[in-house]
């Protein structure tokens, strides 16, 4: 890890890392537009993602080599697990494309953190995750009045079944920005809150251990255990990144099977 970039450590003070490491200056600039390292990050796992998918369905085959036995086993797991299962088996199929992309594009900006000379998760920075679930948004809400309507899309998703009309003044509100307008700020939210305090923890650990060991007595073995501590939490780090991935993904499933059906 870049420590002189994360966080100050010095003999005579520890200054703790804060969001101001997340404002990382521009990589480059064009037209005086400055190209940060999370934008390149994007583009990045952009090509990355193309690369691995095109690369393993490129020779389909009977029996499948090890790369196209890896890209089925991915895509399986996302169209079956996800795609199928929550959206249904009669509508799923054309959405398996777009959700196979969301969430192997996610995991790779997340996994990121973890692989050196990135060492930075690019949905850290709250603009990242809010671009990507007001897509989200865009994309279910469009499902949902293409088939319904924008009334009839209006009712499933702010009228409840089965509750007596004297409750629609109070209820109608709370479902109409539970459904339509706090959805993406959550879906946003939890990506970015995890990624956020994850990459904090680690700077923590690995800056303050190098503090404690310039110390000297005590630190010596406190400085190491923060080390250690900090390569346990990357691991746990990585089954995080995997799960808001999924989640996302998920979540995204989820709006689009609540869009497609008759009742809410």
């Amino acid at each position: 890890m870049n420590v002189a970039t994360e966080a100050t450590v010095s003999a005579e003070e520890f200054h703790a890392p804060g969001p101001a490491i997340f404002e990382l200056p521009p990589v480059f600039e064009i037209a005086g537009f400055g190209v940060t390292k999370p934008m390149l990050q994007l583009l990045v796992a952009a090509l990355l993602v193309f690369a691995l998918l095109y690369v393993a369905a490129r020779q389909r085959s009977l029996v499948p080599g090890r790369l196209q036995f890896a890209g089925e086993g991915a895509y399986g797991f996302v169209r079956n697990s996800v795609g199928r299962d929550i959206i249904g088996s009669r509508d799923f199929q054309k959405f398996v494309p777009y959700l196979v992309t969301v969430f192997f594009f996610i995991l790779v900006n997340n996994l990121f953190a973890s692989l050196p000379f990135f060492q930075f998760p690019t949905f850290s920075r709250a603009g990242m995750a809010y671009a990507l679930a007001g897509l989200s948004w865009i994309i279910y809400n469009a499902v949902g009045i293409a088939k319904h309507g924008f009334i009839g899309y209006l009712k499933v998703q702010c009228v409840p079944s089965g509750v007596s009309p004297v409750m629609y003044p109070l209820l109608v509100p709370l479902e109409f920005f539970s459904n339509i307008l706090v959805r993406p700020v959550t879906l946003a939210l939890r990506l970015f809150c995890n990624m956020f305090a994850g990459h904090i923890l680690l700077v923590l650990f690995a800056t303050g251990g190098l503090y404690l060991i310039e110390q000297g007595g005590i630190g010596y073995v406190a400085g190491p255990l923060a080390w250690v501590l900090a390569i346990a939490v990357s691991f746990l780090e990585m089954l995080v990144q995997f799960l808001q991935a999924y989640v996302f993904t998920l979540l995204n499933a989820m709006y689009i099977q609540g869009a497609l059906s008759d009742e809410h």
